[in-house]
């Protein structure tokens, strides 16, 4: 066995699967990935189970060294500047780090997680059949909290493998789609029609929980407190100050605000990977059209692994190559007993 040690780690990071479920009407939190098909994607560059458990990157620098032998990983979801022993390192590709080398992870350009996988999985006990985190609760292995510099994850020694790489279709962008209700019936049709016509930011203070929205106040008919039921990931509640909040992976089970809309399954990822204060608007579609776009994505999910190929990215040593005299033999332009050699010699 190798390890991987977090040598510098970026707030809201922790290790993340599927999720846990089947008993969330007894108020077991789901947890699991904000984008699972980031986290899919890099679970299939190294042949593990698409939703096996993963480090989930939050936004900032991290730094992770092998221990005990080389250790083979793959990043995927937000864009980033990663290195590894000065060496840059694709986003979307596998790489294999020898004893005592790191990978240095940069700050998200683009997004807000990325998804580190380990070749073999994350190593870890399941608590109600995930390793997923989640802080609140308790809950999550190997660790249930957020990583800390100085932890360390048994992984299994790197195989002797070509280094991949995989092909993905160009990303949805645009509006996110919603489906309207389950209580949208609790609000005016100006009320929804100010929710969909709106532009909206997400704020800073949102976290894995949920995510506040900033932009117009949506005032409810009959006050913001309804008999609680339950929720979904995407469930968009609109609280007393009329300001929604999308509830996110680590949500709880249950609720007593109404719900405008729900955020289709199809965009919760990239939903997910918005950057806090970016504008964005909702676009209101069928449920039909929802169902359908999800089985695109459950086709694009299960495409995955065809999609793998051998890298063809050259790695280059920049020491050496710094070292190396790459342009042959100076010439000096001054000294003609180096210049015109050759055409003495040739009688010319």
């Amino acid at each position: 066995m190798s390890k991987l040690i977090v040598a510098s780690v970026s707030p809201g990071t922790s290790v993340q699967d599927i999720g846990r479920f089947g008993a969330q009407r007894f108020g077991l939190v789901p947890s699991g990935a904000v984008d699972r098909l980031a986290m899919a994607t890099a679970n299939a560059l190294l042949g593990n189970p698409l939703f096996a458990a993963t480090i989930e990157l939050g936004p900032l620098n991290s730094v992770f060294t092998a221990k005990g032998g080389a250790v083979r990983i793959a990043l995927a979801g937000a864009l980033r500047p990663v290195e590894m022993a000065g060496t840059p390192v694709a986003v979307n590709t596998t790489v294999t780090l020898a004893d005592g080398e790191s990978l240095n992870i940069g700050v998200a350009r683009t997004g807000s997680f990325g998804y580190l996988a380990i070749e073999g999985g994350v190593r870890g006990t399941p608590m109600f059949g995930s390793l997923a985190v989640n802080a609140r609760a308790g809950l999550g292995s190997p660790y249930p909290r957020p990583l800390q510099a100085g932890d360390e994850l048994l992984v299994p020694a790197a195989g002797a493998t070509t280094e991949k790489r995989i092909d993905l279709p160009a990303p949805i962008e645009g509006q996110i789609r919603v489906v309207m209700g389950p209580q949208d019936d609790e609000f005016a049709q100006e009320c929804k029609d100010l929710f969909l016509g709106s532009e909206w930011k997400i704020s800073a203070t949102s976290d894995r929980m949920g995510y506040r929205l900033e932009g117009p106040a949506i005032k409810h008919l009959h006050g913001h407190n309804i008999v609680s039921d339950g929720t979904v990931n995407g469930s968009i509640q609109v609280p007393g100050n009329g300001q929604p909040i999308v509830l996110m992976p680590d949500r709880g089970t249950s609720g007593g605000y109404p719900k405008i809309a729900t955020v289709i399954s199809a965009d919760l990822g990239r939903f997910g990977q918005m950057q806090p204060g970016l504008p964005f608007r909702f676009k209101a579609i069928t449920m039909a059209e929802a169902q359908t776009a999800y089985r695109a994505y459950a086709e694009l999910l299960q495409s995955l692994p065809g999609r793998v190929h051998d890298s063809n990215i050259l790695m280059l040593d920049i020491k050496a190559l710094l070292q190396a005299n790459v342009a042959g033999v100076a010439i000096d332009a001054t000294d003609d007993a180096t210049w015109q050699t050759a055409a003495t010699d040739n009688g010319q």
